[in-house]
This record gives structure tokens, sequence and C-alpha cells, in this order.
């Protein structure tokens, strides 16, 4: 998830600065300029997608650690590989009719735009519309629901679990406090995930249904989409906010980076 939500502003932020400061043309012509206008959309959203899946398996795999703390790990060190690289195919074959339809198309005016020729690669706007609603669905709203469901478990778990045997005071007061970040990180991320992503969704859903779209429309979709790809900036800013661990792990990183600088230097 970290390398996903790194990839995706950066691709977002120069794709969005072409469009806004040089008339939404493309740059780059040829067959360089056709193999970047398929790749950046498809890697954008393939980013996207990753992101989403990841924080549904964080989920699950917190659920697990919380409701079956016997158990095994639902998602063991072991198996962790294998579910990343399996969010990352996920996203690639989901995404990849924009490797089809998106293409480089020159106006009458001589300028160059990265266009989605949907109907024309796959014949029918029907097509598209039952895509977007399978995506739609599967990657907005089903995993919304799942963390939802997943963190109001765990949420009840530990508000109801107790400890056998006799505790410190220091200890339950410890106990308690972990359990109140875990429920406070918890309620972030469903929060964060609900508004960042619900008023995008809906808004695409609208744009291709509706039969005349009011004035400002795609003001309030750009303004939605932002909100649905800062989800990427959000997340990592509850992780840190409400886990040590993560925080000891930046603190970490940024000594690592720091003695190589030294040494470099």
């Amino acid at each position: 998830m970290a390398l996903s939500d790194l990839l995706l502003p950066i691709l977002l932020f120069s794709w969005n600065v072409t469009w806004w400061y040089v008339d939404a043309q493309w740059l780059i012509s040829g067959p360089l300029g056709q193999a970047l206008c398929k790749l950046l959309p498809f890697l954008v959203f393939s980013s996207l997608f990753v992101s989403i899946q990841s924080l549904v398996l964080i989920a699950v795999d917190r659920f697990g650690a919380v409701v079956f703390p016997l158990r095994s790990p639902l998602i063991s060190s072991k198996l962790c590989p294998y579910f990343i690289f399996a969010t990352w195919i996920v996203a690639m074959a989901v995404n990849s009719p924009m490797l089809v339809a998106y293409k480089l198309v020159e106006l009458a005016n001589g300028k160059q735009y990265c266009f989605l020729q949907w109907n024309e690669a796959f014949g029918g706007f029907s097509s598209r519309v039952n895509y977007i609603l399978a995506i739609s669905v599967v990657f907005c709203y089903v995993p919304i629901a799942l963390l939802v469901t997943l963190y109001s478990v765990i949420v009840v778990k530990l508000k109801k679990q107790k400890i056998p045997g006799k505790q410190s005071v220091n200890a339950e007061q410890q106990r308690a406090k972990r359990n109140r970040n875990v429920l406070k990180m918890a309620i972030a991320i469903v929060v964060g995930s609900v508004l960042c992503w619900v008023p995008s969704s809906a808004i695409c859903l609208v744009s291709l249904f509706a039969r005349d779209l009011p004035c400002g429309f795609w003001l309030y979709h750009s303004i939605t989409l932002f909100m649905a790809v800062s989800n990427c900036a959000i997340n990592p800013c509850i992780c840190f906010s409400f886990s040590a661990n993560y925080r000891h792990g930046l603190k970490r990183l940024l000594k690592c980076v720091n003695t190589v600088q030294d040494q470099v230097n």
C-alpha cells in the first residue's frame, strides 16, 4: 500500500498539471506519447485499487488478531507477499481495458489530446456503464461495507474484552490506552474512507445516467476526485497519529536515510 499511495499522487499530479495549464493537451507525440497516454491512467487507477484492497486486507488481519487472538494469523508473514502481489495483479487486470480504450487523438487544430475512446474500442455505451457499475460496486461499496463491518466487530470485541486473572494498575492502563488508540484509528479509517470515496462514486454514477448535467458539474467532479485520491495521504496520517509502531518505523527509516547521506557525504 505504501508504494501505491506514493505512486498515485506522483502520477496524478503530473497529469493534472498538464490538464490545468495547457488546456488538457498531451505534450508528448509519437509512439512514446501514445504509450504514455495508455499507461498513465492505467497506473493511476491500478494504484488506487491497490490501496483500496490493502485497506481491506489490513482490516481482515486486525479482525483476526482481535476476534481470534489464539489462532494463527489470517494473513501470515509468509502469505503477505503473495497477497500484495495479488492486489497488483487484480488491479491491473481490472484496469486493463484502459490500455485499449485510451488513445492519443489529434484534432483539427493540430493539438493532441489523450481521450477515452470506449465506444470505438469495445463498441457500445452499455458496456461502459456495466464496467463502471461493476467497478463502483466491487472497489467502492463492497470495501466500505467490509471496513464498516470488520471494524465494528473489532470495536465491540475490544469493549467486551476482559483479561483473566489479576492485572496491575499500570498494565490495565496500558491495555486501555492501546484499545482506545485501536478504536480511534478504526473509526478514523472508516470515516475517512466513506467521506473520500462515496462522493466521487456518486458523481461518477450521476454522469453516466443523467441526461442534463447541472451547471458546475465538472467542478464538483474535480473536487470529489481530489477527495478520493486524497485518501492515500489521509491513511498514513491516521496510522502515524494512532499507532506507535508506525511512528517508530518512520523514525528508524529517517535514521537510515540520514546514515546513508552521512556516508555519501
